[in-house]
């Protein structure tokens, strides 16, 4: 098989699935064109009038666009698009702001936290001496008293807020609080709600914290790359930390591309699809616990909703794998103080900016949710999943991927 036909049966498997991983999103057909588009051909090592390579007049102008756009939809001082992706960007800011050892405080992986958020597999985890925070264990929030006890005995030099699988409101202005009492810097990941954070959905870090980062393809519905919005004061530490420091070449085409879904995010049509995001979640999570599948925190205040499988008796693995033979994409995910590994944890993730971006509305949810259940419920009975899979089928044709 040729990569062209590889790239057609993706596309293909994409229309006739229906995904619900909370970190993947449809781009629209402007921002793919750019990532394809003839400036993937040109080297701009440097930054806007200081480049290493000659021809880059007009690169300088799109980049610059790229930046006012970002500080203008997060109301930042400072935007650096450069960033490959979310990890590059997270560990610029560490190169920056601190020293090899350096203390940090972060969410850890099994409670909700990022990989590059200082765990031992990640560079980020062997390089400084992270120490991490986690969800209270009956409530599954964020115990801000804790996270300061955290603080005072360990005296970071960063304190990292944000998540990957936390689906509940975060308090940026905690954090800063928390990290001023002890001297830290304060740097908010904000990666998967960045389209909620643009649009007054959830709370911005900007005015509060030191560095802010995220990723551009989740919520924002742009390019597979990353911004980190700072402060005045640490833009040239970031700059640098960035190119020369992790970074040869930006990936210009990208950086259009970052651009255009940061200028359609400040469009009135954005806030409504956001805002169908959160409402499409809050249905997805509350049919599923209506019909008796444990939700972690009991709902959710964003895009993602964090499912606890153990009363059903099944594994993260085999949920995924059994949705997934019915066309439904999502993946296994561990919920906070589970028992087994993260390769066959106990719960799954789900989100709603793909399927949103689809068209779908509370009553498709609500159908969906239902179709969720009957196979987890059902998991060992061939008839009722050929079933299922033909209702999932019908309703992915239904709402096509956007072109």
């Amino acid at each position: 098989m040729t990569m062209q036909q590889l790239i057609s049966q993706e596309a293909q498997r994409q229309q006739e699935t229906i995904s619900l991983i909370a970190s993947e999103n449809y781009a629209p057909k402007v921002v793919r064109e750019a990532v394809g588009s003839v400036l993937m051909n040109k080297y701009a090592e440097g930054y806007p009038g200081k480049r290493y390579y000659g021809g880059n007049e007009v690169i300088d102008q799109i980049e610059l666009e790229a930046i006012q756009a970002a500080k203008k939809l997060f109301g930042a001082d400072h935007a650096n698009v450069q960033p490959y992706s979310g990890t590059p960007a997270n560990l610029a800011v560490y190169a920056a702001l601190l020293q090899p050892g350096d203390a940090v405080l972060a969410m850890g992986l099994p409670h909700g936290g990022h990989l590059s958020h200082g765990h031992n597999l990640s560079l980020s985890g062997q390089i400084y001496k992270f120490t991490h925070y986690g969800v209270d264990p009956e409530t599954g929030l964020i115990n801000y008293e804790e996270v300061r006890k955290l603080a005072r005995i360990f005296k970071p030099k960063l304190i990292v807020c944000g998540a990957t699988a936390y689906p509940r409101e975060i308090d940026f202005v905690k954090f800063s609080e928390i990290a001023k009492e002890v001297g830290a810097y304060c740097m908010a990941d904000i990666s998967h709600i960045a389209g909620l954070v643009a649009v007054g959905l959830h709370q911005s870090p900007m005015d509060c914290c030191d560095v802010v980062t995220t990723t551009t393809h989740k919520t924002l519905r742009g390019p597979r790359g990353a911004i980190i919005l700072c402060k005045k004061d640490l833009a040239e530490k970031i700059d640098k930390a960035v190119f020369p420091g992790l970074q040869g070449g930006p990936h210009e085409n990208t950086i259009a591309a970052i651009g255009l879904c940061l200028e359609s995010a400040q469009a009135p049509e954005f806030k409504k699809y956001i805002q169908q995001v959160v409402s499409n979640a809050k249905i997805l999570a509350d049919v599923l616990s209506q019909n008796g599948l444990t939700i972690c925190t009991g709902g959710t205040d964003n895009h993602l909703v964090l499912v606890d499988l153990r009363s059903l008796k099944l594994t993260g693995k085999e949920a995924e794998n059994v949705l997934g033979q019915c066309g439904i994409i999502v993946n296994k995910n561990m919920i906070p103080g589970d028992p087994r590994k993260p390769l066959d944890p106990s719960g799954i993730r789900l989100g709603t900016p793909a399927v949103t971006t689809r068209g779908m509305q509370e009553k498709d949810i609500e159908e969906l949710a239902n179709l969720i259940v009957a196979i987890l419920k059902n998991h060992q009975d061939q008839k009722i999943l050929e079933q299922t899979k033909t209702a999932v089928s019908k309703l992915a044709q239904t709402f096509p991927v956007p072109e």
